[in-house]
């Protein structure tokens, strides 16, 4: 076999290792990153006014966006789970079915990628500007730490905000059952929430809490790492760079939020 056959047959083995290194080198750079965003929290005291604009941003501009989806989604789930229930005879049951698929599932995870959406695209996009046009540079000459000016605020912000935002949600969106099932379809109100009293557990409510402080740390610092090292990306630099970071940003936000939702799940059940 000459060199030149040798060297096509290895070719799809070197472009999957290849691929393999500079995944589990990313994997690695991201964990790091994280770390210190988390330690720059912290050490030394926090910076609360970062931290209070930032929550503003990610938290306060969400509300409205939050509470129409979550009003949405309770509306929905209370129409299609009345006409699935009621061919059982167990339309009573309308109340913990859409209480129990908010708390635990739709709630965390909806919320966590619309907040994806609206901020987690505006802070890649934001610390990718700030890097192609050398302010990141500027920062660290003045002897200003990056990390801590303007990753650690939107940590710190990120994990007060997406628990407050889930429970906003969870709120609105069982209203929005309540609208569908009660006042559309004529359950009667005292059987729907006396269902959700009698079904919905403190564990429920705990284990939604806890994934979203996870898919909080993991949006904020994926979308933080990409905007970041928007210089690094193969491909791009200036506006092309910023703009492949942030739709980045978005979609592996999306997608590890909905792997890690699946892994929590079956820790949590």
């Amino acid at each position: 076999m000459t060199q030149t056959a040798l060297s096509l047959l290895l070719s799809p083995a070197t472009a999957v290792g290849r691929a393999a290194l500079r995944f589990v080198a990313e994997l690695g750079g991201l964990f790091l990153f994280t770390l210190q965003g988390l330690w720059r929290i912290l050490v030394p005291a926090p910076s609360w006014p970062k931290i209070v604009q930032q929550v503003y941003f990610i938290g306060v501009k969400s509300i409205f966006v939050i509470a129409l989806i979550g009003l949405f989604t309770g509306m929905v789930l209370g129409l299609q789970g009345y006409y699935t229930l009621v061919k059982f005879g167990s339309e009573g049951l309308l109340g913990a079915a859409v209480a129990l698929s908010i708390i635990r599932e739709l709630g965390p995870v909806l919320t966590a990628i619309m907040i994806t959406g609206r901020a987690g695209s505006s802070m890649a996009a934001e610390l990718g500007i700030m890097r192609i046009s050398e302010q990141i540079d500027a920062l660290s000459t003045m002897d200003i730490n990056p990390m801590r000016f303007l990753v650690a605020p939107r940590l710190a912000a990120s994990l007060i905000c997406f628990p407050l935002l889930t429970a906003i949600f969870d709120v609105v969106g069982i209203l929005g059952g309540y609208l569908s099932g009660c006042v559309l379809l004529g359950i009667n109100p005292g059987v729907y929430f006396d269902r959700i009293d009698a079904t919905v557990e403190l564990a429920d409510v705990t284990g939604g809490f806890i994934k979203s402080v996870v898919f909080a740390l993991l949006v904020a610092a994926i979308c933080c790492y990409e905007g970041y090292f928007t210089h690094a990306r193969q491909g791009g630099f200036g506006a092309k760079g910023v703009s492949l970071a942030t739709t980045s940003a978005v979609v592996l936000s999306c997608v590890v939020i909905l792997v890690a939702d699946y892994v929590l799940t079956s820790f949590l059940l």
